[in-house]
């Protein structure tokens, strides 16, 4: 059930969020989005569009551009859970956005974060 719930949030109701939470930690909305954008293929304007269409986190990910094939890199434990052990593949999708902001958050460097990637 909290699956299905995860599943309609809309991408606006969470970006918010995460801004919020690498600010007070001394990072800026521009590295959220370059991490979001390095995942999912977005760019500044297809951010913007799917905030503003209400679009919820199943058809973001659905609709993105191209996922980066060196999402797989990401592992580690977010929420409790192994992120590479998370078998539904759209909950594993947004569990990678979830630990890409996470790693933002604790400072890590952007090139460790993009997984060796400067883009």
């Amino acid at each position: 059930m909290a699956a299905d719930r995860i599943r309609r949030m809309t991408f606006a109701s969470v970006y918010p969020l995460y801004v919020t939470k690498v600010e007070r930690k001394g990072r800026t909305e521009a590295e959220v989005r370059q991490v979001i954008t390095w995942l999912t293929g977005y760019d500044d304007a297809g951010l913007d569009r799917t905030a503003a269409d209400g679009t919820d986190l199943e058809t973001f990910f659905d609709e993105a551009p191209a996922m980066n094939p060196n999402a797989s890199l990401i592992t580690g434990v977010i929420c409790g859970h192994r992120v590479e052990e998370i078998e539904d593949p759209l909950m594993r999708r947004i569990r990678w956005m979830d630990k890409l902001v996470d790693e933002l958050a604790r400072g890590k460097k952007m090139t460790s974060i993009l997984r060796g990637s400067t883009a």
